[in-house]
């Protein structure tokens, strides 16, 4: 079992990573990016020239929120023998909405106004934001949000898969409840099967992983968790294609092509999962692949870094990258009490 710090810390650093490798770029083509950077791309994060740090998308200030969540019920659960890991996340994602809007969507939340992960001020900056997930977050009042029987919308964005990670790393002991709960969470903003079963995916290959299995084995596990769902048949189809391709020897640049422009849930999952399978010894590789490409880069790149941080652990991944991705003091502290949380519960 991978339940070392190393390997909890990879998970989100490594996803950390990858965002902001892709994130100052989200907007160029391929050619702009060579353009810029040179024949082989960008090949390392780009500091802000105003704090110094290489900065962040909104998915990973989401998947800090989504750990700050998972430790309110891991809390509530202990003390009060309370278990609402769905409802506590949705809390958690009413606390990112506010740092974006200034406002709660209802007025009964303001109770949230509390808890150590609102005192990061970097947190309280707009970085493009999901539109998808905005709005769903606004109507979602008197406690009312998406679920998969109630739909809160039609989007199929990758928003509700790409800060996942973390349901995974808590429930590494119990991949299928890593599944349900992936699904549950990402139907709280998302409410097309390709976005909320491929977020169930993803956090059951994390739990896989991190449970010890090697990366090819939790892929292939995961997958056919997502077989047996038959609305998930276009994500199947779309990671299997990822899969079998990641031992072919076709063109990396076609191959992320044929799995599409990366802004649907499962085209995201399916570009992450191919980079990271593709170059599965080597961190570094496989992000730059992620990132230098045309369509969404920054949420593929991100997928991929909590894959191999996951599978490889925080020491594979790039010294500099780490010590200058924003937050990182953060994600370390909420990767170490997941870390706790997770071994107390098996």
């Amino acid at each position: 079992m991978k339940d070392s710090k190393g390997y909890f810390r990879g998970c989100l650093l490594g996803g950390a990573v990858g965002d902001a490798l892709g994130h100052p770029v989200e907007s160029l083509t391929l050619d702009e990016i060579k353009n810029r950077f040179g024949a082989d791309g960008i090949r390392n994060p780009i500091r802000s020239e105003v704090t110094g740090k290489a900065l962040i998308s909104d998915a990973t200030q989401m998947t800090i929120f989504t750990v700050d969540g998972l430790l309110w019920a891991d809390s509530r659960a202990r003390n009060k023998g309370l278990y609402a890991y769905v409802p506590c996340v949705f809390y958690a994602y009413q606390k990112w909405y506010f740092t974006q809007t200034g406002h709660f969507a209802d007025k009964d939340y303001e109770f949230l106004l509390k808890g150590e992960v609102l005192e990061w001020e970097e947190l309280f900056v707009r970085r493009a934001p999901e539109t998808a997930t905005l709005d769903a977050l606004a109507g979602s009042i008197r406690s009312k949000y998406g679920t998969t029987r109630n739909r809160i919308n039609s989007s199929q964005g990758c928003g509700a898969v790409v800060r996942t990670a973390p349901v995974g790393m808590y429930f590494l002991a119990d991949p299928e409840k890593a599944f349900q709960i992936g699904i549950e969470t990402g139907a709280l903003t998302h409410g097309h099967p390709d976005s909320y079963l491929t977020a169930g995916f993803f956090a059951e290959t994390i739990a896989l992983i991190l449970s010890g299995l090697e990366l090819e084995q939790a892929i292939t596990t995961a997958l056919q968790t997502l077989k047996r769902k038959k609305e998930g048949k276009t994500s199947f189809e779309l990671i299997s294609r990822a899969l079998a391709a990641a031992t072919s020897d076709r063109d990396p640049k076609l191959v992320m092509e044929d799995l599409g422009d990366g802004w649907t849930g499962g085209e995201a999952m399916a570009r992450g999962l191919y980079c990271a399978l593709r170059h599965r010894d080597d961190f570094e590789n496989a992000v730059c692949l992620a990132v230098n490409q045309n369509g969404n880069i920054s949420d593929p790149a991100a997928i991929c870094g909590n894959l191999l941080g996951a599978s490889l652990g925080s020491l594979e991944i790039p010294y500099p990258w780490i010590r200058d991705v924003e937050l990182s003091d953060l994600m370390v502290h909420g990767s170490d009490k997941l870390l706790k949380a997770a071994k107390d519960t098996i």
